[in-house]
């Protein structure tokens, strides 16, 4: 039987497409969706495509999908539990007042929404994300913050907050909607999804996009984007901060301003950080023992690996390995 919290989640989905949504994006929302059905055999779940005229609407990679409805007809939010706005290219010039409108309305009827990649620019515009907290694609991150201060917005991949249910670019909605089969249909379900689909590891709402470092300092740090790509190919053998200091030509005391300004860090600390992500790739996706994991990324002993990993992740590199076998389904 379903929990009581795994009713409230929706089963019947409206696909709100933007003009320039991303493709790969809304593929991975619905699939999941198909293929838990597949597996459940039967027909848990439902959906729809809208657009605002209710004739077909191409994606940012030129295909096109014709659209169930359009909005202006009554039929478009029948029976339906949530509205998934799916963003992509431009989503400033695409989102419309018809659009607006229309979400507004559905808002007063007590209907549920979603977004996926840029998504969240829509529901944020039509103020259906004021006071809660939302995911978008990292390259829209900083202009919804700036442009919608009620809105708090997550760098996580996706973020189910009360009866929001956001979701970041390329193949993040895949998690979100097996979350949601995980918890509805359970977790031989999520993981058979998962399976077919060659899914190697189901993130959870507590991973975070990885956001490119220029696109977070832009131009104006050279030396700190310098600073971080010597970390990253410094894993196995760290280098000391006076080391790192030099090769930029900063002063130890210069470079620990840097990374405090623009990262709100230490530089030791952004390095334990890369680190520990470069174990938690290790752990997911090869067979290495932990004494293996530790040696690569640059830790003395695997005690302290595991201290160190356990303080950071809030569980262990074992539980970890754990979570990605059994496909995310605790």
């Amino acid at each position: 039987m379903m929990s009581k919290a795994a009713s409230t989640l929706p089963t019947r989905f409206g696909f709100l497409l933007i003009n320039d949504f991303t493709l790969i994006s809304m593929s991975s929302a619905v699939e999941p969706l198909r293929m838990a059905n597949r597996i459940a055999k039967k027909e848990i779940y439902r959906w729809r495509t809208i657009s605002q005229t209710g004739e077909a609407v191409a994606a940012s990679d030129g295909l096109s999908i014709i659209a169930d409805y359009g909005i202006d007809n009554p039929e478009a939010c029948s029976n339906l539990d949530v509205i998934i706005v799916c963003g992509g290219r431009r989503v400033e010039e695409q989102t419309t007042e018809p659009i607006l409108r229309w979400l507004k309305a559905a808002n007063k009827s007590g209907m549920a929404f979603g977004a996926i990649c840029t998504g969240s620019y829509v529901l944020a515009k039509a103020g259906l994300l004021d006071q809660y907290c939302c995911s978008i694609h990292w390259e829209n991150i900083a202009a919804v913050t700036d442009l919608f201060p009620r809105v708090s917005v997550s760098r996580s991949v996706y973020t189910i907050d009360r009866d929001r249910f956001t979701s970041s670019g390329g193949t993040a909605p895949i998690d979100m909607m097996l979350y949601m089969v995980r918890k509805q249909c359970g977790a031989d379900v999520s993981a058979g999804v998962a399976e077919q689909f060659v899914y190697d590891r189901i993130r959870e709402s507590t991973d975070r996009q990885r956001v490119p470092l220029k696109h977070t300092v832009g131009n104006q740090s050279e030396k700190l984007i310098i600073a971080v790509e010597l970390m990253e190919a410094n894993i196995r053998e760290p280098i000391s901060q006076s080391e790192l200091a030099t090769y930029v030509g900063l002063s130890r005391r210069q470079l620990q301003r840097l990374f405090q300004r623009y990262l709100n860090c230490t530089p030791s600390r952004h390095y334990l950080e890369i680190r520990l992500l470069r174990a938690r790739e290790f752990l997911c996706q090869t067979s290495m023992n932990l004494v293996e994991v530790s040696s690569q990324t640059g830790f003395g002993s695997s005690s302290h690996f595991s201290k160190s990993y356990k303080e950071f992740y809030k569980y262990s590199p074992s539980e970890e390995r754990g979570r990605g076998v059994r496909g995310a389904a605790a």
